[in-house]
């Protein structure tokens, strides 16, 4: 939930400065404000080092953590000597690319002593040069006397002039060679060296990864508790501070400890209407996995409504449906399961993502066992998992509704497959098995798939709509159109929806009754936005385009789904043709990535559709989180 926070001015004696903001970060309550023309402090230069240090050895293959009996200087040594390293690396890979890059320009005159060169010049009085220039341009220029043609690479022509003295010829570019290429071999063999020893050295200092992360949060501590106490105002020649700060409201009665025994007082005061008011996120449990996603794309406003718990909850369901294997969802379980057992002292948000983890792959596995889907294995109708599936279930509903009535789609099905006819039940109906498919099941299975993605769009979109109404009167109206257009759009498009043929309304009555919803819930939408804004509630007519289309963007579920449901089997009767050697290599490779295109597809759009489509119409967003002073801990 998102908690108010009240603006304090704390205002005591110089003499306890120290110790009451030295308790304020250990209580980790209080964002302090800096004072007019007050700045917090640079980050000093060895703690930007150690961050800097850190973040190498991070890249580095672990070692065993080593933690030597020194102080923070010993830690700003290692910090100093790894970066040291690095700037040699970078300086060696820099001359190794210059080497190289020599080598292949004058490697193709062979090796030759530059002495040589010299001692030739002197005796004869010539000058030695060489050149290159394009192999087209040698056609069509006359190659002077004295240039010596020497070979061709990459499309170059290289020659070496002998003449009275220094020469430039039309078309060709001078070469300066100032070391020969056995030279230049030898200096690249030792950058090589060089650069391997330095890579080791770095290497070999990730074991001290742990000791500069404890640290440096030490330093970061000190820190900001110093830059906090720069922000102070010292009044009457430095003999008082005061200091304006946010405290949240059901954290007053907690600062009162801080200023027992010193000579401060803390009241609250007005908040300026330029004040910036942080946003203070307080959650636990399920809830502030949601708090995390939540701060992936922006901060609520101190006058949104937290909307961690339903982002949670609908990035699962969304996310799982995507996915659409409860065999990838057993996958990720058992990696979940491992990398419990293998980290099991996990803190903070990394013990948070594992859990996430766990929720998130234990709805794949609910959703694989309701939509009937595992590792892209086609599960026959009337075994076990088919009867658990939920999705299965509305098809045989939506195959007895049919059969029943001898419909259009009946008749449709029966003229593309003529032995329909003869079957005496709506199972039998929807089970006959047609070369090597069930193709009524099949169609009928999709359809309820597709449905279900609008039908989750539809109710997500009404609760974004719920949870502002009384900001917004015009959400009555739209979540009176969107149930309307749920009930007529199918009557448009001749198809039967599920609460159709789930017997919860007859397809006459939906149509019907829906569509006065869509026109009633427009007119609802304008009105009441005419009664909140004036005339400029006459612009809200123009959301019927942004409500349908956001409702439609849900249908993404249900294409990430279906695709990789056919990347599955398809890799799968890939393997089976191939053989039982290249055959396990081609599954293994192919649901690899599949696995990895769905989790993208479940992350990025699973949170895309909270983010964007959700948040449309209940989130206002651009707040600045509540940044309290307090202790920094290695989690």
């Amino acid at each position: 939930m998102i908690v108010d926070v009240i603006k304090y001015l704390f205002v005591g004696s110089k003499e306890d400065l120290d110790v009451f903001f030295t308790r304020a970060q250990k209580k980790g309550l209080i964002e302090f404000i800096p004072s007019e023309g007050k700045k917090p402090l640079d980050v000093p230069l060895e703690v930007q080092k150690m961050m800097g240090a850190i973040k190498l050895l991070r890249k580095c293959p672990p070692l065993p953590h080593v933690f030597p009996s020194g102080d923070g200087m010993l830690a700003k040594d290692i910090a100093e000597a790894i970066l040291q390293d690095k700037s040699h690396i970078e300086k060696l890979n820099e001359e190794i690319r210059l080497l190289e890059a020599d080598i292949v320009r004058v490697e193709v005159f062979g090796d030759f002593s530059l002495d040589d060169i010299r001692y030739i010049e002197q005796q004869s009085g010539k000058k030695i040069q060489f050149f290159c220039m394009k192999t087209t341009a040698a056609d069509k220029n006359e190659i002077p006397a004295e240039a010596i043609y020497i070979g061709t690479e990459f499309d170059l022509d290289y020659f070496m002039a002998v003449s009275a003295g220094d020469k430039s010829y039309p078309g060709m570019i001078e070469i300066r060679v100032t070391a020969s290429i056995g030279e230049l071999k030898k200096k690249l063999s030792h950058a090589k060296e060089e650069l391997h020893k330095k890579e080791q050295s770095l290497d070999s200092h990730a074991k001290y990864l742990g000791f500069l992360e404890k640290v440096l949060i030490e330093e970061l501590n000190a820190y900001h508790l110093e830059s906090a106490k720069s922000l102070v105002n010292t009044p009457l020649d430095g003999g008082l501070f005061s200091i304006e700060a946010w405290v949240p409201k059901n954290k007053q009665v907690n600062i009162y400890g801080l200023m027992d025994g010193l000579a401060v007082i803390g009241e609250p005061i007005g908040i300026e209407q330029y004040d910036k008011v942080p946003t203070f996120m307080e959650n636990t449990g399920v809830n502030l996995m949601g708090e995390d996603l939540v701060k992936i794309y922006d901060t609520p406003s101190t006058k949104d409504k937290d909307p961690s718990g339903w982002v949670i909850w609908a990035f699962t369901l969304f996310f799982a449906m995507i996915v659409a294997d409860g065999g990838y969802g057993l996958l990720y379980l058992s990696i979940a399961f491992f990398l419990h057992y293998k980290f099991p002292k996990l803190k903070g948000q990394s013990k948070r993502l594992l859990k996430l983890l766990f929720v998130l792959s234990t709805a794949c596995v609910l959703w694989g066992l309701a939509s009937c889907s595992f590792f892209g294995v086609y599960i026959k109708p009337g075994t076990f998992l088919s009867d658990l599936s939920l999705v299965r279930y509305m098809a045989e509903k939506k195959a007895e509704y049919h059969f029943e009535r001898k419909d259009n789609v009946y008749n449709e099905w029966i003229t593309l497959h003529p032995d329909l006819s003869q079957k005496s039940t709506p199972r039998a109906f929807l089970h006959e098995k047609i070369g090597d498919e069930h193709p009524v099941l099949d169609a009928f299975t999709d359809n309820v798939l597709l449905e279900l993605s609008l039908l989750v769009g539809a109710i997500h979109i009404c609760f974004s709509f719920l949870r502002y109404i009384g900001r917004n009167l015009s959400g009555i109206g739209w979540i009176t159109f969107i149930v309307g257009g749920y009930l007529f759009f199918p009557s448009m498009l001749h198809a039967t929806s599920m609460i159709n043929f789930l017997g919860l309304v007859d397809k006459q009555t939906a149509a019907g009754f829906g569509l006065q919803l869509v026109y009633g819930g427009i007119g609802a939408a304008v009105l009441f936005s005419l009664i909140q804004n004036k005339l400029k509630g006459l612009s809200e007519i123009l959301n019927v385009i942004s409500v349908f289309g956001d409702i439609l963007s849900y249908l993404r579920i249900y294409a990430l789904g279906l695709a990789g449901s056919i990347m599955a089997s398809t890799f799968n009767a890939l393997g089976g043709e191939l053989g039982l050697a290249v055959g396990v290599l081609i599954v293994l490779m192919g649901h690899s990535v599949n696995i990895l295109l769905s989790v993208m597809g479940g992350v990025i759009h699973g949170l895309r559709l909270n983010f964007l489509e959700w948040y449309h119409y209940s989130f206002e967003g651009g707040g600045k989180l509540f940044q309290p002073l307090k202790r920094f801990t290695v989690e």
